[in-house]
Parts: structure tokens; sequence; C-alpha cells
């Protein structure tokens, strides 16, 4: 079956390094990846635009769309991959969910922030609207200027409050097999034990990655869970981080203010943000 991954960019060079990793994360597999560019943030900066203007604007977009087409195919020469454009006038996140919708995309891969993305933040705006809004499409954020390492060790951060089925841990359970990768559970104590809800969540979660190479950590709460978390990708030589964004939880939460940098979140590895 044939994968459809949605690649929005802006010409950046951190859209660039997302277009690059998810072309070979997925190499071996047949897929469709749609180029998308949104130009309505453009748009919505001008006051008085002319049409003229904006069928210039369009027309440059459409040009840097081929070229950018031209390049990829160029460089990978992979006959299981084919390349599609696609020019949006609705807003990024809009012209995401839109094309999720019409095309059935499977996954979206982005960078953490665009050509005009301030220095001190991680996370552009668009960036952070997208992982708060997206429901129902694997989003996989990719790092400024990150170059690429296969994921052969996830880190997977849980509190135990909900319980994951199929649908939730199939992208991972897609990793897991095209790389034989293993995946590091954590857990950070808030709590002195489980609840009930939490122990019946934790043996679900064992079944459901019967067969795969996991494992199960168990952190004290002594920091931030930033800082935790940081430290764990570190000390494990994790490759990719995976989270699951829920209602309450601590991905919905970060996603919400206006300054990521003041959380602490710099995630310096792919990040999976799992819609539940």
């Amino acid at each position: 079956m044939k994968r459809k991954i949605l690649l929005p960019t802006d010409f950046s060079d951190n859209a660039w390094s997302a277009v690059d990793y998810a072309i070979k994360l997925f190499k071996d597999e047949t897929c469709s990846f749609y180029l998308l560019n949104s130009i309505a943030l453009k748009v919505s900066t001008m006051s008085n635009f002319s049409n003229s203007l904006l069928k210039v604007m369009k027309e440059k977009a459409i040009e840097e769309l081929k070229e950018l087409k031209s390049e990829i195919e160029a460089a990978t020469n992979n006959p299981n991959h084919e390349f599609k454009t696609i020019l949006s006038t609705l807003d990024l996140y809009d012209a995401i969910t839109y094309e999720v919708k019409t095309n059935n995309i499977e996954f979206v891969v982005m960078g953490t922030k665009g050509a005009t993305g301030a220095k001190e933040l991680f996370f552009g705006s668009n960036t952070v609207r997208v992982i708060k809004k997206l429901k129902g499409c694997p989003l996989l954020i990719v790092p400024n200027e990150y170059h690429y390492v296969e994921p052969r060790q996830l880190a997977f951060p849980t509190d135990f409050k909900i319980k994951l089925g199929e649908g939730e841990l199939q992208i991972l359970k897609t990793i897991l097999s095209l790389y034989n990768s293993q995946i590091r559970i954590l857990h950070i104590n808030e709590e002195e034990e489980l609840s009930e809800a939490q122990e019946a969540n934790y043996e679900n979660l064992k079944t459901q990655l019967e067969g795969y190479n996991y494992s199960f950590h168990w952190m004290p709460e002594y920091s931030t869970k930033a800082n935790e978390i940081k430290e764990f990708i570190e000390d494990l030589k994790i490759d990719m981080l995976a989270m699951v964004n829920h209602k309450k939880s601590w991905i919905e939460r970060i996603a919400t203010k206006p300054v990521i940098k003041k959380i602490g979140f710099h995630p310096f590895v792919p990040f999976l943000v799992i819609p539940a």
C-alpha cells in the first residue's frame, strides 16, 4: 500500500531538513509525498494588495515548488517515491487540515519553525498551532539542521492516564517494524503508586506492544518534565521522541504557552506527536 505523507514547506532550511528526514525515514517504502506551500501568511501581512500582485506571488510559489520537486527527485532518485506539489491560499493549519482530509494523508512531517521564526523560540507559532489543533493524523516535527539518524531508539513518555489502542500506536509500530527499533517507555512518578485505571492502561500497553522490542523506565519526579525527558534522551541515546497528545496532556499544556522556551522544552531529536 502506498503511504501518503504531507510535507509543508516555506522553502527554508528547516523545512528542507524535515523533507530530507521524511524521505530517508521511508526510503524503503512506496510513498506519495505532497509538498505543500501556503501563501496565506504572506498575503495576510499585506494591505491593499492587488489581484495582479497576488497572481505574481502565486506564480513565484508555484515555480519554487516545481524547483524543489525537481531538486528532490534528482537527489533521491528513488523509484518508490513520487512527489506532488500543492499551493494553498489557506493559512498553514487550515491548508494542512484540508489536505489531510482530501488526500487521506497518514503522516505530516514539518520543521520546528519557518524562515521568519524568532531565534529564541524552539517552536514557531505555526508549528505550535498545528501541534495543538491537528487531529486524527500523526505529526513529526524535525529540529532545525538535524542530520538524519535511523530511529533505532525511541522514547515514549506516558502518564498511563488514557488507554491506547491500535490507532494511536500504529505509527509507532510502523517505525519499530521498519528499523527493528527499541521503544523505551518512560513514566515520571508524579504519584506514589499507579491508580487502578493507570495499572490497567499499563497492562494494556504491554499487550499492545507484544512482539516488539520495548522496555519500561520509571523515574522519580526530581525536576521539570522537560529536563527529565531531555536527560533521558541524552543518557539512552534516543533517536526519536514520541508522545500522545490528548486532552489535558503535557503536550497540550505546553502548546498553549506563547513562549515555549520558558518551559525548557527543546527536543533535539525528531518529535512525534500522536493524536489521541
